[in-house]
């Protein structure tokens, strides 16, 4: 592409992200730090890519989640996953109407444009496959009705880590759908003396701006696809995703015997995508390698998946995923 190309998506870029720092300033006023999972939601938000955002509970999540929705004029909805939990609870239902003699759809919770599932791994292996539709689909099956569902469709699901217990590990089918996978921490000294200041009061009344429309991130996701990848770029991604199925070829045999599975096609489109939003976080309308580098781990982490060997090793794959990004050569 020319300069003048890159000129001109650059001016758009400009003008279309003039919202993403109003965005961030509403969400700060009920969240301190986690400037991280703030960025990677709004990147899920602008590629329709849903987020699985796993941490200890009390590290906000939830709060995020909600502070997001009430940032943006869409309708939210948050469901709190149970072990005793059925498919219709998320979907909706037939209901017999006594009048006419007919069932008619009640439809369910998921029928929103942001969905807070919370604690989804608590969750019976029925209604994962339920939300598994929804997700890929962007649709819903009650009775033999198939209704869509509005756009934006977004899934941000929290979970506990696996080791806590009365938990289940998510599918690895339905654990691919998610874009990004985010591994929250704890905040550092500085900021939890702020969150003591701030949230330790019974009565926290924080009022958050609209700022954005559902038809805004409609019109900005059409900016985000026109954001210039060059094609050493794309090589460079290709490369990536191919090191976590053959990292032979990479000079990493000492891998070989670590990885089970590599990361899916999906994955490769998933990471061009959040590399595409991230360059536009940033202002800018062309891709970097540096973008893929900041992104990589949230959109592979999850679909790497280890050997006995690696576990033995206690190497996870966070580790062969960094490993990966260190070797293979950046144009």
């Amino acid at each position: 592409m020319s300069d003048t190309g890159i000129s001109i998506i650059n001016e758009k870029v400009h003008k279309e992200s003039s919202f993403v720092e109003a965005l961030f300033m509403e969400m700060e006023k009920v969240i301190v730090g986690q400037r991280y999972m703030l960025e990677r939601m709004l990147v899920g938000l602008l590629t329709n890519g849903h987020i699985l955002i796993e941490g200890v509970p009390g590290l906000a999540k939830t709060t995020a989640v909600k502070t997001l929705s009430s940032a943006i004029q869409t309708k939210f909805q948050r469901l709190q996953f149970t072990p005793d939990m059925l498919p219709a609870d998320l979907t909706g239902t037939l209901i017999y109407d006594q009048k006419t003699g007919d069932f008619k759809i009640k439809k369910g919770p998921i029928f929103a444009n942001i969905i807070l599932a919370d604690e989804i791994n608590r969750a019976p292996a029925k209604v994962q496959s339920a939300l598994l539709e929804a997700m890929q689909e962007r649709q819903v099956t009650i009775g033999q009705e198939t209704l869509l569902l509005d756009n934006p469709f977004l899934v941000l699901a929290t979970q506990n880590p696996i080791e806590q217990e009365g938990t289940y590990p998510l599918p690895e089918a339905q654990v691919d759908r998610f874009m990004l996978k985010l591994k929250i921490t704890y905040p550092t000294k500085e900021e939890e003396l702020k969150i003591l200041k701030r949230m330790s009061v019974t009565d926290k009344k924080f009022i958050v701006q609209q700022i954005v429309t559902p038809a805004d991130i409609i019109r900005v996701r059409r900016v985000v696809d026109e954001i210039y990848m060059d094609e050493k770029i794309e090589r460079y991604i290709v490369d990536i995703v191919e090191a976590t199925r053959r990292p032979g070829n990479y000079n990493l045999k000492d891998l070989q015997g670590l990885i089970l599975y590599g990361a899916s096609p999906r994955a490769t489109i998933y990471l061009a995508l959040a590399a595409k939003a991230y360059a536009f976080l940033q202002g800018r309308g062309y891709v970097t390698p540096q973008d893929i580098k900041s992104i990589g781990l949230d959109v592979l982490r999850h679909r790497v998946i280890v050997s006995y060997e690696a576990e033995a090793e206690e190497k996870t794959s966070e580790d062969i995923v960094k490993r990966i990004f260190e070797e293979v050569e950046v144009p």
